[in-house]
């Protein structure tokens, strides 16, 4: 079943454009690949289960662009010695091999993972088998967390990156250096800050899947920010890589609101920088089924912050089509003195995007307003049924939304818009 295929005969609230399980629960996005002129798309993933458990598994779908994903049997599920199958890598050998490099979670200590490796039994990549244990969170650095291996070369080598953090509030990228991906040596710490520094942004007690890329010539670490057990947003740094170890110009806030989080760095068929973020707070209750994906971002470095655009592959969506009619793809021009975008629901109160004082806020029943910057630029304000999306020059603000029915023009001739509608892939 497409993942905007509606289960029932009644209102159509799963999104088109989204990935959202069959049924079950979702989360972090992860081995984005093109391949054999398909996409493949992993994910996190809770069989039955309106929310997170543990017992994750590697959920798996392909697609013949980065919004029509069609699901496929689970790829990795816990057994064999694993209580739980968390994110981590998918890269392909000198040899032509592929690996999968997971997080191997084993209660009661599951804030410590380890890093295991999975094979595919064929070139489908359908059916996965589980190998060795190949490495085991260095003694000495007293830690409360260690997860997310992320794997990219390194020269003629390779280099991984593992999120951890320590009992004083040291958020840190751990890396490992190998010759052939089976045999991993540690080589210290990549990177760290303390959650006790805010300028100019707070980063957090720990960085969740911490992923390194190069766009331009500079280096960027994309990752998520948690501290107690609490879910914050995507935070990144601009700087300089080398022999292993990061070293950040600036820091930034990629995301906010409470539903953005997670995001999976990948290249696209073009070889594009990428990145798909797993989105809280959406769900339908009545079909089962609990979190979705974003829309794939395309990205670039401007100055000294890290941009996200909705990708080419949304524009290829868009067309007036009369079904769905609540699937909407706003290009605004907001006016520098104030403005605002009013989305009508027909069973709730009005949703409100509005810009004053740089300040670009969204109002929407039922939810607590949300904020970001906004200093400059377009405005792109994609609503597909149960989810909103908007991206500026300035991040990412989106979550859960009352299904729109009609988007209300800007007043004024200085205020400039387009308003398209996506057909479902």
């Amino acid at each position: 079943m497409r993942s905007g295929a509606s289960t029932t005969g009644g209102t159509d609230v799963r999104p088109i454009l989204h990935f959202t399980a069959a049924s079950g629960w979702i989360n972090d996005p992860h081995g984005i690949t093109f391949r054999d002129g398909v996409y493949h798309l992993f994910h996190q993933y809770v069989p039955d289960s309106m929310v997170w458990a543990p017992n994750c598994h590697w959920g798996h779908a392909v697609g013949v662009d980065l919004l029509a994903w069609e699901h496929r049997p689970v790829a990795i599920a816990p057994g064999d010695g694993d209580d739980g199958i968390w994110t981590g890598s998918l890269v392909d050998g000198d040899d032509g091999s592929t690996r999968i490099l997971y997080t191997s979670v084993v209660q009661p200590g599951i804030g410590i993972g380890r890093i295991r490796v999975a094979t595919p039994e064929d070139g489908s990549w359908t059916t996965w088998v589980k190998g060795d244990v190949l490495i085991e969170a260095p003694a000495g650095l007293d830690l409360i967390a260690y997860r997310d291996p992320f794997v990219m070369r390194e020269g003629n080598g390779w280099r991984m990156f593992v999120g951890a953090a320590d009992s004083t509030g040291l958020a840190m990228a751990l890396t490992y250096t190998s010759d052939d991906l089976d045999h991993w040596d540690y080589d210290g710490v990549a990177v760290s800050r303390s959650t006790g520094e805010t300028d100019p942004v707070w980063t957090g007690a720990l960085w969740e899947c911490p992923q390194f890329f190069e766009i331009d010539g500079r280096w960027i670490m994309v990752s998520s920010i948690w501290e107690d057990d609490v879910l914050h947003h995507a935070g990144y740094g601009i700087g300089e890589l080398a022999d292993g170890r990061f070293e950040a110009d600036t820091w930034g806030q990629l995301s906010f609101g409470d539903s953005y989080y997670a995001p999976s760095f990948f290249r696209d068929r073009q070889g594009r920088p990428c990145l798909m973020f797993w989105m809280r707070g959406v769900s339908d209750p009545a079909e089962g089924w609990a979190s979705c994906l974003s829309v794939p971002y395309l990205l670039s470095v401007r100055g000294d912050r890290l941009v996200a655009e909705p990708h080419p592959d949304l524009t290829g969506r868009r067309g007036r089509s009369e079904t769905p009619a609540t699937a909407f793809d706003v290009v605004w021009n907001p006016a520098p003195d104030g403005d605002l975008l009013v989305l009508r629901s027909q069973d709730a109160e009005d949703a409100v995007v509005s810009v004053h004082d740089g300040i670009l806020r969204l109002d929407r029943p039922g939810q607590k307003s949300a904020q970001m910057p906004w200093t400059e630029g377009s405005v792109r304000v994609i609503v597909d049924g149960p989810v909103i999306e908007i991206a500026s020059v300035d991040g990412l603000l989106g979550g859960a939304i009352e299904p729109v029915e009609q988007v209300v023009p800007p007043q004024g001739e200085s205020r400039t818009w387009t308003l398209t509608r996506p057909h479902a892939p």
